[in-house]
């Protein structure tokens, strides 16, 4: 267990300024879009007093809430996200391809330390899962902070309270990012947990195999996703005369995506153990 903790702070250690350089970039789009599009705002109410204000099903006519200036920011949210997502599905190439990189391959050291190779495996999906959900928590704290800007730059006769259920759903970003039920938190991070360790596999099935292993690294992973985007249709989910119940069908689904995950994490490594040598 002391020698996994140590793997995870090694792994997290790399990655610091990384995420800081994200945090740092979803700063700077949304807290810029929040300021740009109350100034424009504000600045036509004080230009012209005839102005009624927006229209929005959010507030009252000629009132401004903090849900209609995050449901108008929608695009300015939804670009650093994205830049996150990129970077992150990056990583998970290079968490494990840095070890080999330069004349002493890492890799080979970190192999020789004495405990099961397993917990080098699982040191890197947690940092990942680290690398993630902090991501996420950040983002959680910026909206009372960009919540609080509002305030300080709308008057207090021109803006009404809002509901943060109400603020996370007016924002297609924010919506994908915080679940509202474990249902969906389930379908967004469960089937990206299954799909780092399908990678994180196939890579395994590269680096043991060398050359013709980008073979099967390539069918492994693809042959997963497959199957996990394509069985929902296969078993007829959402048309009508099926010979199973949607819950059923749902069920199995949910079924073969853990099978898919457990035979992952075992083939690693399995591997990992045995296939890589120093």
């Amino acid at each position: 267990m002391k020698r996994y903790l140590k793997l995870v702070h090694m792994e997290v250690h790399r990655f610091r300024y990384l995420m800081l350089f994200l945090m740092g970039v979803i700063l700077i789009f949304q807290v810029g879009a929040i300021i740009s599009v109350l100034s424009r705002e504000l600045s036509q109410r004080w230009d012209d007093p005839t102005y009624n204000g927006v229209r929005s099903p959010f507030v009252p006519e000629g009132m401004l809430s903090f849900t209609w200036v995050i449901s108008n920011t929608n695009f300015w949210f939804a670009v650093p996200m994205l830049i996150s997502v990129a970077v992150i599905g990056l990583y998970v190439f290079f968490v494990w391809y840095r070890e080999w990189l330069g004349r002493s391959t890492f890799i080979y050291r970190l192999l020789m330390l004495p405990g099961a190779r397993c917990q080098i495996y699982l040191a890197k999906l947690t940092a990942i899962l680290i690398f993630v959900f902090s991501l996420v928590s950040y983002q959680l704290l910026l909206l009372p902070l960009q919540k609080l800007l509002f305030q300080m730059m709308v008057p207090a006769e021109w803006r009404v309270d809002s509901y943060w259920p109400e603020v996370i759903h007016a924002n297609r970003a924010l919506d994908l990012l915080i679940p509202r039920n474990i249902e969906q938190f389930l379908s967004i991070y469960g089937l990206g947990i299954m799909a780092v360790l399908i990678i994180f596999t196939g890579i395994l099935l590269e680096r043991s195999y060398r050359r013709i292993g980008i073979l099967y690294g390539l069918l492994y992973v693809v042959g997963n996703a497959i199957v996990a985007l394509y069985l929902p249709d296969l078993l007829g989910l959402g048309l009508p005369g099926t010979y199973l119940y949607p819950d059923e069908i749902v069920g199995l689904v949910v079924g073969v995506c853990l099978l898919l995950l457990v035979l992952s994490v075992v083939f690693g490594f399995r591997l990992l153990a045995n296939k890589i040598t120093v």
